[in-house]
């Protein structure tokens, strides 16, 4: 099993699917280390690998932070497994 842990303030929709295809690219040798960080720093999707499937792929757990405090919301909310 590998775990890959994202974090950021939003996600477009299948964002983590579209990198977790292109890091499985690079993963299985069918792109260098240094190409992903070209697709990235294209901001191209089109460049990117394929979207993954979603089959595996869980939503951990969602921390909503300081703004979650003003809504009195937790601060993680863990959904799945908990933190890896």
């Amino acid at each position: 099993m590998i775990g890959i842990r994202f974090e950021a303030n939003a996600f477009l929709q299948h964002m983590v699917r579209n990198l977790v295809g292109s890091l499985v690219y690079v993963g299985i040798g069918k792109k260098p280390v240094g190409w992903l960080a070209d697709v990235l720093e294209a901001r191209n999707r089109a460049l990117a690998a394929p979207t993954y499937a979603p089959d595996g792929l869980y939503l951990v757990g969602v921390n909503y932070g300081e703004a979650g405090d003003a809504a009195g919301l937790p601060r993680y909310s863990p959904t799945f497994m908990g933190p890896f």
